[in-house]
């Protein structure tokens, strides 16, 4: 069920990343937090949003190589706290490698940034547990899901 008490809240945010190859992070002399490993995406009846994540990190791990226990955290994005709920339940994930610092319900849903949100949120929680491959996964709306697989670089 979907209610306001286990909806998130709208926020204000902007983001900017920047992404390029290697060659030419090493040409510039920058050292890339992250590389990607791999994205997918799943479309699905609308009705059944809240479940599209699931079978996009299934098909990125099936694209990766990767099974669910080779990543440390997954960043999954929900509007709606069924999202994360859904995909720990059908996937099996442990509530320890999931939105580990409270995803969007707590920290928010900055509209046209959510994307960018759940990167970074990702990758700080991974340096800061010393981990090295993480899954980020949003639901957007309509049925629709995309998950990406990062490694960090250091």
């Amino acid at each position: 069920t979907v209610t306001a008490a286990n909806s998130s809240s709208i926020s204000d945010g902007a983001a900017a990343l920047v992404l390029m190859r290697a060659s030419e992070a090493e040409k510039r002399g920058l050292t890339p937090l992250a590389r990607i490993v791999g994205h997918a995406t799943q479309a699905q009846e609308p009705s059944k949003f809240a479940t599209a994540p699931i079978g996009s990190i299934r098909k990125l791990c099936d694209k990766t190589g990767w099974s669910l226990a080779d990543v440390d955290l997954f960043e999954i994005n929900e509007a709606f706290a069924v999202v994360a709920m859904a995909a720990m339940r059908d996937l099996d994930l442990p509530h320890d490698k999931v939105n580990v610092n409270g995803g969007a319900c707590a920290l928010g849903h900055p509209i046209g940034a959510s994307g960018a949100r759940i990167l970074v949120t990702l990758l700080a929680a991974l340096a800061n547990r010393g981990a090295k491959r993480g899954v980020a996964s949003l639901c957007i709306g309509g049925g629709e899901a995309t998950a990406m697989a990062v490694e960090l670089m250091a």
